[in-house]
C-alpha cells in the first residue's frame, strides 16, 4: 500500500479548513517557501540595473516571486486545489454530467498546464535583460509549475511517481523542495552581493583627466 504524499484536509471526500500538511516535511516546505519570499524580496532592491548601477525601485521581477512563494507557501496548508477540485465535481454532478468527468478531468490538467507555461514564459520574458543572473531562479520555477501540473493531474499512477523514493527521497519533496532551493539561493546570491555602484544623474558629464 502506497503512502500518501499529502494529508489533504479531506472529511468524507469534502475539503474542510486546516492544516493540508502536518507533517516535519509539509512544515519544512512552507518554512522554505517563506524563506525564498524574503530572499526574493531583499534581491528586488539589491539587484544591480543591467548596467550595472543601483536600481531606484525595486525589480518587479523578485517581486513577483516573492509573492508567488507566499501564495505557495500557504496553499501548502490549506490545500485549496483540494477545494477547487470538489467545487468541480459538484458542479459536474449538478449538471448530471458526471459520466463524462474524465473528459472534464483532462480539460483540467491542459487548462492548468496552459497557465503554468504562459507563467513561465512570462517570467522568462521578464528577465531577458538579466538572464545570466535570474536562470537558475528560472529553472526553479519550471521546477515548481511543473510540480504543481503534475499535482493537478491527481491519477493513481501520478500519485503513486510522486510516492517512490530516489535514495530515500519522495519524488514530490525533489521537485517542491528542490525547485524552491534554486529560486531562494539565486535570489540569495544576489541579495547578499556587493552592493551596486550609485546611479549617475540624469544629464551629467564625465570628465576624463590625462596624466602626464
Amino acid at each position: 500500500m502506497l503512502e500518501p504524499t499529502m494529508l489533504a484536509v479531506v472529511v468524507d471526500g469534502r475539503w474542510r479548513p486546516g492544516i493540508g500538511d502536518p507533517t516535519v516535511m509539509g512544515w519544512v516546505t512552507v518554512a522554505a517557501y517563506f524563506s525564498a519570499a524574503i530572499a526574493c524580496y531583499r534581491a528586488a532592491a539589491r539587484e544591480p540595473r543591467p548596467d550595472g548601477t543601483r536600481r531606484t525601485r525595486p525589480a518587479p521581477f523578485w517581486l513577483v516571486l516573492a509573492g508567488l512563494m507566499v501564495a505557495l507557501g500557504v496553499n501548502k496548508q490549506l490545500d485549496l486545489q483540494s477545494l477547487v477540485t470538489q467545487v468541480g465535481r459538484d458542479v459536474i454532478e449538478g449538471l448530471d454530467l458526471y459520466s463524462q468527468r474524465r473528459t472534464f478531468q483532462a480539460g483540467f490538467i491542459l487548462a492548468v498546464a496552459g497557465v503554468c507555461a504562459a507563467a513561465l514564459a512570462a517570467f522568462l520574458w521578464a528577465a531577458r535583460h538579466l538572464l545570466h543572473r535570474r536562470w537558475p531562479a528560472l529553472l526553479g520555477m519550471l521546477f515548481i509549475l511543473g510540480f504543481v501540473v503534475i499535482r493537478a493531474a491527481s491519477f493513481h499512477h501520478v500519485d503513486a511517481f510522486l510516492a517512490a523514493r530516489l535514495g530515500g527521497m519522495k519524488w514530490n519533496w525533489i521537485l517542491e523542495i528542490g525547485g524552491i532551493a534554486a529560486v531562494g539561493l539565486a535570489a540569495l546570491r544576489i541579495a547578499s552581493g556587493a552592493p551596486p555602484r550609485p546611479s549617475r544623474p540624469q544629464g551629467a558629464m564625465t570628465y576624463h583627466y590625462r596624466v602626464k
